[in-house]
Formats: C-alpha cells, sequence, structure tokens
C-alpha cells in the first residue's frame, strides 16, 4: 500500500489529537522509511520484475529488517517509547494523553505490517531469519487495490479535516497541496513505467521525508476543532 497507509496516519488525529499530522505520517511510514537505508546497506533486496504483481513490478526478496512483523514491533516500541519519553507531562491527564499518543503512534508503526499483508503477494516476514512469509496479494487485482486504498484514503483525510481547522491559508491549501500529491504519486506509480534500477528505488524512497515534513508543516497552521 501507499495512500492506505497515509490514511491511517490522518485518521489518528481523531485518537491523539495532540500528536502532529507529521509524527503520525513518520509512524505510518516508519517502515518504508527504513527500508531505503537498509537496501543502500546491502542488507536488505529487491527486484525490478515487471510482472510480478499487476499493480508492482517490484519484488520485495529480502527485507526482514525494515518489513518483518517482529522488527516492527520492536520499531513500534522504540517510535513509542522515544516519544513517551521526550516530553514532560506535569499532570497525571497530561500523562495519559502522552500514553494514548504513544500507543497510537505503536499501532500506526505495526499497522504497516498488517496493510502491506493485504496487498502483497506472500513476502511478507515474520521474524528476522524465519522462511514463513504472508500475503494475502491484492496488488494481483487492480481494480480492487484502487478502490480500497482510495475508500482508505477518502475516510482518513476526511476524518483529519473533520477533526482540525485551518487558522490561515497554509493550513488550507498546504493539506490539499499534500493530499493532491500524494495521490498524483500513487496514479504515477500505478501507471507509470518500472523504476530504471534498485539505487533509484532506495534514492525515492527517501523523499518520504518530505511528505512528514510537509505535514508538520500544515499541522502547525491547523488546530483541533
Amino acid at each position: 500500500m501507499f495512500i492506505g497507509h497515509y490514511a491511517l496516519a490522518f485518521g489518528a488525529k481523531k485518537v491523539a489529537p495532540s500528536v502532529s499530522l507529521g509524527m503520525t505520517f513518520l509512524a505510518c511510514q516508519f517502515a518504508d522509511m527504513l527500508w531505503p537505508i537498509f537496501l543502500g546497506l546491502g542488507l536488505e533486496t529487491v527486484a525490478i520484475e515487471p510482472g510480478n504483481t499487476l499493480v508492482t513490478p517490484l519484488n520485495f526478496v529480502s527485507y526482514p529488517y525494515s518489513h518483518s512483523l517482529v522488527m516492527l514491533l520492536a520499531w513500534g516500541a522504540i517510535v513509542a517509547l522515544t516519544y513517551f519519553f521526550s516530553g514532560s507531562s506535569q499532570t497525571p491527564a497530561g500523562a495519559a494523553f502522552r500514553r494514548t499518543a504513544a500507543v497510537t503512534l505503536a499501532v500506526l508503526v505495526v499497522s504497516h505490517f498488517l496493510l502491506d499483508v493485504i496487498t502483497h503477494r506472500p513476502d511478507m516476514p515474520i521474524t528476522i531469519g524465519g522462511a514463513t512469509k504472508l500475503g494475502l496479494g491484492l496488488w494481483n487485482y487492480p481494480g480492487a487495490t484502487l478502490a480500497v486504498e482510495s475508500l482508505l484514503f477518502i475516510a482518513g483525510a476526511t476524518i483529519y479535516n473533520s477533526v482540525t481547522r485551518a487558522t490561515d491559508r497554509v493550513g488550507s491549501y498546504g493539506l490539499w497541496a499534500l493530499i493532491a500529491l500524494l495521490v498524483a504519486i500513487y496514479f504515477a506509480a500505478l501507471y507509470g513505467p518500472p523504476p530504471p534500477s534498485v539505487s533509484a528505488i532506495a534514492t525515492a524512497g527517501h523523499l518520504s521525508w518530505l511528505f512528514v515534513i510537509w505535514a508538520y508543516w500544515v499541522d502547525r497552521h491547523r488546530t483541533v476543532r
């Protein structure tokens, strides 16, 4: 998935309104932000094989450190604990809010595995070295993939827009521009040509940081209703 992950990040504002959209973006895509780093280090492997599935030409040969269930549980705990202890809570109520926010971020990190299992063929590892891999193969049905991700994304963006309001033009136009860019990239990936090389994939993967920064910027110009 792509915009499906961001759908959960948008929707999480309903559960944890104190958490910036940028932070939920970071959590939902944590696996995909680690992946290009591990690709560059040679710890994980991907191959370009058009026809591997009907939606993507990528064969995810090995990515246990960024995408296995065991590691995403660990990464989720690290993200949650880092967030919880990075701020001060002067009151019991404040501590409760931070716990809710931390748990929400951990769930977002782990949700990446669950959503990818739905879309991928059986290539999602459970453990680092184990042979068992999961995948329901939604990517073999382009129409269903488009429908599921689109509905998720519309629902998530609608929730975020309903629980926040823009305080200025940046909060309004910046949000819609971010949504439009994510949708444009999604359709370009669906209907565009295969990537030219694995190194190009790794380089493009680092651009996810742009969305995180953009989301932080937009969220600073919006307030919870």
